[in-house]
């Protein structure tokens, strides 16, 4: 862990001597100073490229947010899991293997994982994003059929990655200290070699343990891109993203009991000290070009390869015995390869007194996840004999009434006693991994948008449509699927800064699985109508959207309750309704003052069935009623206090549905209520921050009631930790 110090220290000391710039330039730490008060960029009016619509947020009929880097250095964000939601109305975590991904959950369902436009969405995936290659991120709420229809209508959440600015050298550097002996080192740099050619490189080690024993979550990464302008009008960039992260076993962050939520300490754990660490080598490269016909039509082109691998293992309640829980272990290797292809055309015309923005495009994608989750075994073993009474030879036992390993006093342990299971990697995994362990999706879709503007464009009427097919097979079920989703959008300008929208978009999702009755299954449809309304104030300096929303789910499967252990059976649910209403607040409020604010009401519930097994009425699984998020930061901008700031921030969930489908007689999670607290020193070179979070030390959780096990499970979140950063820009 002190490499990793030391190497940064080393970097700040040798970028101190580098090429100085007298320009302040926003970078990795995200700040602007003019005239020598500071101004944190919270607000983006526009969205990345990768977004397609190379359209002001305003005037696109539709709820987008977009969280940038100097929110995200201000929070002293690490991973998307860690924190980002706060900054949008209604997202929130569920709670799924730790830090290892991170599923967002919106709108009623799980949002789709973009990295610069394209879908790296999967089941295990993706690995959880690092903020230190990430620019900023755009959430697109309700369908997006801009940049796909086959996904949930909740919407998706696109990361951007940093790219070369083409400018003259610059840089940061942060280390960053904190609870649970985080150490995490970092480092970007963005300069031109010359007018043509342009680089950027961001590098980052971090070494982390946990709240829990035996639970650490180590992450290296290098990301290079070049910039190359080919000509006048033609530009390419080139990208390679290396990740790689060394953390304990997939389910050590599990709780399991019979007694409810919060029973334990949340330094409580399950995992076992000799297990071998999980492992992923992630590796990806984007490769887009852009060709600028005129000022009025330009082309983009994009491929993308993304190959994943793991190596690791899964901790899970085997069996139980009376009050004993006999832990198994299973090994785990996947192989995650996923290729895209994307080309899409922007143009403006005029007939007459109506404009037209124009936007055409075609998606090709391939995805394929080969996973052996078959080898394992228990653990733990029961001494029938001396029913549970521990000797040597059996002295290591979980006691669920207590919730304790009982471990025999006589002997120090020495490992689980009935060993580790062994892993034999030998058969080629294509082999071990099919049909069980195989999950692949061919794609094509063929999208096409004009965006009519009346009277001086104050009136903007989008009509489009998506032709999608999909080729698709989970775990042995095939299915092919095809549908073309219409779009249409209404937005009207009420003045400059102020705009009032309507929007009706459909997506769908293919399923596979398997009927007690052989039937066939339909995809899922999703239909979605919003209304909403955005104003920039104070010269955009801060902005607010409204929106209210009613997405219809037709044909949804779910798990057929009836199961046994052995059976993988669903039902059609019938017809599901999520509706709600979001608020999000902003920007720079006054000088000094940021802010971000948000708000969502969120229902979910069964309008129409086709089993008894649910209601009319019934909930539906992973969100909360009411989520409320703040985040203000003042920094005083001039006097003896000038570069010195305060930051406060909270997070209530109320109402919330747990994972899964509720269950008669299961209990209901409390409420979620989480405050931080932080202050910071900056001048135009140096940043110190240091936050604290979970200020009143609550204890926080998510989780759920396991109907097949009978028993309750969830992850608890860090008591009151902290955070320490030094920042340098040069």
């Amino acid at each position: 862990m002190k490499k990793i110090i030391v190497s940064a220290v080393v970097l700040v000391s040798t970028f101190a001597f580098a090429q100085e710039n007298d320009t302040i330039k926003s970078n990795n730490i995200e700040e602007v100073v003019v005239n020598g008060k500071y101004y944190k960029k919270y607000v983006e009016k526009e969205g990345s490229s990768s977004m397609r619509l190379d359209e002001e947020l305003i005037k696109i009929p539709q709820n987008i947010s977009i969280i940038t880097n100097a929110a995200l250095a201000d929070q002293q964000v690490t991973t998307l899991s860690d924190g980002v939601l706060r900054n949008v109305a209604g997202a929130q975590r569920l709670e799924h293997w730790g830090d290892m991904y991170t599923r967002v959950n919106m709108r009623g369902s799980r949002a789709a994982a973009f990295m610069n436009g394209v879908n790296v969405t999967t089941n295990w995936g993706p690995l959880s994003e690092d903020m230190s290659y990430v620019d900023h991120i755009e959430f697109v709420k309700g369908p997006s059929g801009f940049l796909m229809s086959n996904g949930e209508p909740s919407g998706i959440y696109n990361i951007v990655t940093k790219k070369p600015t083409g400018k003259n050298f610059n840089g940061s550097a942060r280390i960053t200290l904190g609870s649970y002996d985080l150490m995490r080192a970092e480092t970007d740099i963005d300069s031109k070699i010359n007018d043509k050619v342009a680089f950027r490189l961001n590098l980052m080690g971090q070494n982390k343990n946990s709240f829990r024993d035996y639970e650490f979550n180590d992450r290296y990464i290098i990301n290079p891109s070049i910039k190359v302008k080919l000509s006048d009008k033609t530009t390419v960039i080139a990208e390679y993203l290396y990740q790689k992260a060394k953390m304990s076993e997939v389910g050590s962050a599990y709780v399991f009991t019979f007694d409810g939520y919060g029973t334990k300490p949340s330094s409580y754990t399950i995992t076992d000290p000799g297990i071998d660490p999980t492992k992923v080598d992630n590796h990806t490269v984007n490769l887009n070009l852009q060709h600028q016909f005129n000022k009025y039509w330009k082309l983009t082109a994009q491929v993308s390869y993304i190959n994943e691998y793991t190596l690791g293992s899964d901790i899970w309640p085997g069996m139980y015995q009376g009050n004993y829980m006999l832990r198994s272990l299973y090994h785990w290797e996947a192989d995650n390869t996923m290729k895209f292809g994307q080309v899409f055309l922007n143009g403006y015309e005029k007939t007459g007194n109506v404009s037209h923005k124009i936007l055409a495009g075609l998606d090709l994608g391939s995805k394929s996840y080969l996973a052996d989750w078959n080898q394992g075994g228990m653990l733990d073993r029961y001494n029938a004999t001396n029913d549970f009474t521990l000797d040597p030879d059996y002295n290591y036992w979980y006691n669920v009434n207590t919730h304790n390993y009982d471990i025999n006093g006589s002997n120090p342990y020495s490992g689980p006693n009935n060993g580790y299971p062994a892993f034999n990697g030998t058969t080629p995994l294509s082999q071990r991994a099919t049909p069980g362990g195989y999950i692949k999706q061919n794609y094509s879709g063929l999208y096409l948008q004009d965006e009519l503007g009346f009277f001086d464009s104050r009136l903007r009427l989008t009509l489009a449509a998506r032709y999608t097919n999909v080729n698709q097979n989970d775990y042995g079920t095939s299915k092919k699927a095809d549908k073309i989703t219409p779009r249409i959008g209404l937005s009207y300008s009420l003045d400059s800064n102020t705009s009032a929208y309507a929007l009706y978009d459909q997506s769908f999702v293919p399923q596979a699985g398997f009927l007690r009755n052989n039937g066939s299954i339909k995809p899922i449809t999703g239909n979605n109508i919003e209304i909403g309304l955005k104003r920039d104030w104070f010269d955009g300096k801060w902005n607010t959207t409204l929106s209210l929303y009613n997405i219809i789910k037709n044909n949804e499967l779910t798990t057929d309750p009836n199961n046994t252990l052995n059976e993988r059976y669903s039902l059609i649910l019938g017809r599901t309704r999520v509706q709600g209403i979001e608020f999000d607040l902003k920007g720079q409020i006054t000088k000094g003052l940021n802010a971000i604010l948000n708000y969502a009401f969120t229902e979910n519930k069964v309008v129409k069935t086709n089993t008894p097994e649910y209601t009319v009425g019934d909930r539906i699984a992973g969100y909360a009623k009411h989520t409320a998020n703040g985040w203000l930061n003042y920094t005083f901008t001039e006097g003896q206090l000038e570069g010195f700031g305060l930051t406060f921030g909270g997070t209530y969930l109320g109402d919330r549905s747990t994972w899964t489908w509720g269950t008669d007689g299961a209990l209901n999670m409390n409420d979620y209520v989480k405050f931080d607290a932080g202050m910071s020193w900056e001048n135009t070179r140096v940043k110190l921050n240091l936050n604290v979070f979970n200020v009143f030390n609550r204890y926080l959780y998510s989780g759920s009631y396991y109907a097949w096990g009978g028993y309750y499970y969830y992850q608890a979140e860090a008591p009151r930790n902290w955070r320490f950063s030094i920042a340098y820009k040069f």
